[in-house]
């Protein structure tokens, strides 16, 4: 029994759409809301009159397409790759996914074995410039690495530059990594990644909306971005120019009301004035995976203090910093002007520089005290003679 008899078998029907219907297509989308997968498939099959919103020449587009689909020989030979289609509602189905409404996905392609569910439930997509920097990929591959580590999934696109860099970076741990691709999962793009796919549907998943042997298209990459930002908790932008396809994703997940994190660049770096714009439009700046799983983790998981190196001085009490910074940086001073520097009486100066003596900090020269060699660098920016 083919489609064209049971029109109502959910599996078959979505699989004969993802044929028929490009992904995002939202007007596919209200027709599968309002008159369900198989009254789509029966008005495809029989060829009547247009489904609304759609022009003569178009619904005849469609229409061509849908006298060629074959569901069970698609689903074979997606068995045969080792992969499975996922539908809506099914128990490995993401619900995120349902918050792109009409522009849902009819159902997904999943090469792997891992629950694809399960796995987006705590991922952040990692993003960016297909002709990205050193830095950028350094940044990526850290960035993937570090969130892997903390036991989340990192989801990007596969393709070149920052997208590869997420995937080396999460696979290099042993961590889980999730590709999104814009063609058929049973074919990798781009094909100089071929083995890394393949290395990232053996260890973590390969998904996409196109049935297998489909092929890519610009239009395509920018629907996928999409499903990237809805799948995830959040999306990090790596590098990326003005007008960078990641940027498309950023926005997505800013309507999903999804975190939208962006890594800073060079002032100077056209790869990074896309991601700069960004963090004015209300991103969250982010430098390393503790500061995106501060954004996207649960209450109470967040990043450290950033401090800089603590230097012995910063251990001394308030009132003998203070008598230490007033000592000149190149001779020797008495305790009255020591005093008036530190806004102390002599007395309190006295004492404060007996302590800072013991610990090697200053010496005695004459009447004056003066900095030891080893303090100098330490006090060095204070006020000069």
């Amino acid at each position: 029994m083919s489609v064209l008899d049971d029109p109502d078998d959910e599996l078959l029907a979505r699989v004969f759409l993802s044929r028929v219907i490009e992904p995002g297509d939202e007007a596919g989308g209200r027709w599968v809301r309002e008159v369900g997968v198989g009254g789509v498939v029966r008005r495809l099959v029989e060829g009547g009159a247009p489904l609304p919103g759609v022009s003569a020449k178009r619904w005849a587009g469609l229409l061509a397409r849908a006298a060629v689909a074959r569901p069970r020989r698609d689903l074979e030979v997606a068995r045969d790759a080792g992969v499975r289609f996922v539908c809506p509602g099914e128990s490995e189905w993401p619900g995120q996914l349902d918050d792109l409404g009409d522009a849902r996905p009819l159902g997904l392609w999943v090469r792997g074995r891992p629950s694809l569910r399960m796995w987006a439930l705590k991922s952040v997509a990692v993003v960016g410039a297909r002709a990205c920097t050193e830095y950028g990929a350094h940044m990526a591959a850290t960035l993937a690495a570090g969130l892997a580590e903390q036991g989340w999934v990192v989801v990007s696109g596969g393709a070149y530059g920052v997208d590869g860099a997420a995937h080396r970076g999460a696979l290099g741990t042993g961590g889980a990594t999730v590709a999104v691709l814009a063609c058929g999962v049973d074919r990798p793009y781009p094909r100089g990644h071929t083995q890394l796919i393949g290395r990232i549907a053996e260890q973590g998943l390969v998904i996409g909306e196109l049935p297998p042997g489909d092929h890519p298209t610009p239009s395509r990459f920018i629907l996928r971005n999409r499903v990237i930002a809805a799948l995830t908790r959040g999306t990090v932008v790596v590098e990326a120019a003005h007008r960078s396809g990641s940027l498309v994703t950023a926005r997505a997940a800013q309507r999903l009301g999804r975190h939208t994190m962006g890594v800073p660049g060079p002032a100077t770096s056209a790869l990074s004035a896309g991601v700069h714009e960004l963090l004015r439009a209300e991103a969250a700046l982010v430098t390393d995976a503790a500061d995106v799983v501060e954004l996207v983790g649960d209450i109470g998981q967040l990043a450290p203090d950033r401090r800089g190196p603590v230097l012995p001085r910063d251990l001394l009490e308030p009132a003998a910093r203070q008598v230490l910074a007033a000592l000149p940086g190149r001779r020797a001073a008495r305790p009255d002007e020591i005093a008036r520097r530190a806004q102390t009486t002599p007395d309190d100066a006295i004492a404060r520089l007996y302590e800072l003596r013991a610990l090697g900090y200053v010496e005695r020269h004459g009447d004056g005290w003066k900095l030891t060699r080893q303090a100098v660098m330490s006090v060095r920016g204070g006020p000069e003679p």
